[in-house]
């Protein structure tokens, strides 16, 4: 499970305007890098200027999945992972993130701000953070909490399995035990 790429962006009339980015690139090598993130960059814009306002979408890209919100004030955010990282988890991040933006930015600087001009560091921080959706989520945490319950919860089950259905047995020849042919 690997995020990608984090980006905040306006959609405009015609076209998104990207306001910051962060990525995660380490996982390329370093020839192919400025040609993902080149993609990535072009790829959140143009799934912005297609999403609707005020709507959530994920769509696949090659093999990567591309979550996007757009927010009635057109400030939008895409994340892109891989096909194995929660959909939840990230819709829950490009929640936070925007929330965050917006009480950091004002909205005046939105329509024609960009990377350079904005004011706003915790992209790389999300980023790392969200890494693993198991530490960075609660739910995501308590739902794999859960799971390991469960497998021990079986596990120890089936050691106690074998007891229980000689027991039984002993129990089934007692009952039956009481009949005396005639």
């Amino acid at each position: 499970m690997k995020l990608y790429s984090l980006s905040i962006l306006h959609k405009g009339a015609t076209k998104a305007n990207l306001l910051k980015a962060a990525y995660d690139l380490s996982s390329f090598s370093f020839f192919q890098r400025s040609s993902i993130q080149e993609f990535m960059t072009f790829t959140s814009a143009l799934i912005v200027e297609r999403t609707t306002q005020g709507s959530r979408a994920s769509v696949k890209e090659q093999e990567y999945l591309c979550h996007v919100y757009v927010r009635n004030d057109n400030l939008s955010a895409v994340v892109i992972a891989d096909t194995e990282y929660p959909q939840r988890v990230c819709f829950t991040l490009l929640d936070k993130v925007l929330e965050e933006f917006s009480r950091q930015v004002d909205s005046i600087d939105w329509p024609s701000g960009n990377p350079e001009t904005i004011n706003y560091k915790a992209l790389d921080i999300h980023l790392s953070k969200y890494q693993n959706p198991r530490e960075a989520d609660a739910m995501t945490k308590v739902q794999a909490e859960l799971d390991e319950t469960k497998i021990i919860l079986v596990n120890n089950l089936h050691k106690l399995r074998p007891s229980i259905l000689i027991e039984d047995e002993i129990n089934a020849r007692k009952q039956n035990s009481c009949c005396e042919i005639m």
